[in-house]
């Protein structure tokens, strides 16, 4: 089931985020190197120099939904939901095209969700279905991960083939050849999106897992989180989230030394009602202790509608 509908994103908070992220690296910069904030090293015998992200580093295992939306904004073309957890770095992919039995809405594909009703539909939903509060949202279009790519000298990937497409409507055109090699510019985005290999959205998926290891790589390394700012900027306004500046560069931090895992929503392929379904195997639901705070101070308070 598909919708012409789009939901109108808010909290778009363009100059503000920009300025604010601009301060927070000279600030990093100035104070100290970043992993003295990370680890909370003492700067004299009566002071500690207080981490600004362990508002992030310090609440468990706190999740966010990201949405890669298409060229029209409305479906999404990528559904992941990340955690720090215990040393690792969690991704879940959620396929474009599992099968999610809405209370208002009826059977829906996953990638649909957004269209009928923003983000706060599709963390809800994520929240009942995996079991654990699904908190935070970050909607980019996907150009943002070919300028981060840019930004960061370019994504290093295997390309496992001949990639060869064009498509005029959408002004989509990947030409790869197979090897490795460094992907800048367009060809970041023509290697996610590419589905003409036989394997349609799975092979998409295992594409993207290639592409996220080399973001991850990049964006961790110490060069790269002390220019957050600048990465923050390169986004721009193609970036929508409930999460502020701080809680972006904890969430970021808190991912470098950890170890990166990526994995797909297991699951088949089923024909319902003359559509073609992902049918998911949800993850067994875990103890609601822990995962959920805000660090210091009072937790935050979810409502979640289903």
């Amino acid at each position: 089931m598909t919708s012409s509908a789009t939901y109108p994103l808010r909290d778009e908070r363009g100059p503000m985020l920009k300025a604010i992220a601009l301060g927070l690296g000279a600030g990093l910069v100035l104070a100290a190197p970043l992993y003295l904030l990370l680890e909370g090293a003492p700067v004299g015998a009566n002071h500690q120099l207080v981490n600004p992200f362990s508002s992030w580093t310090g609440a468990g295992a706190k999740q966010v939904v990201i949405l890669g939306t298409d060229a029209g904004g409305g479906n999404t073309d990528v559904m992941y939901t990340l955690r720090v957890k215990d040393g690792v770095t969690e991704l879940i992919q959620v396929p474009r095209d599992t099968y999610i039995a809405t209370q208002r809405y009826g059977a829906l594909k996953a990638n649909a969700l957004f269209a009928y009703g923003g983000p706060e539909l599709v963390k809800q939903e994520l929240t009942k279905h995996f079991g654990r509060p699904v908190e935070h949202h970050i909607v980019i279009n996907l150009s943002v991960i070919r300028r981060l790519g840019d930004s960061l000298g370019g994504l290093e990937v295997d390309v496992p083939q001949r990639m060869l497409y064009n498509d005029n409507t959408q002004d989509l055109h990947i030409d790869l050849q197979p090897g490795r090699q460094v992907l800048r510019g367009k060809n970041i985005e023509g290697f996610l999106r590419f589905r003409h290999d036989g394997l349609g959205d799975i092979g998409r998926l295992d594409r993207q897992r290639l592409l996220l290891k080399a973001l991850f790589d990049q964006i961790t390394k110490p060069e790269s989180l002390v220019r957050l700012p600048s990465l923050l900027t390169a986004a721009g306004k193609d970036m929508k989230t409930d999460l502020g500046p701080m809680e972006i560069g904890g969430l970021i931090t808190a991912m470098a030394g950890t170890r990166f895992d990526a994995k797909r929503l297991g699951g088949r392929s089923e024909m319902r009602d003359g559509l073609s379904y992902w049918i998911p195997e949800w993850p067994a639901p875990e103890s609601s202790g822990g995962s959920s705070g805000s660090g210091n101070g009072s937790p935050k308070r979810y409502t979640f509608n289903f």
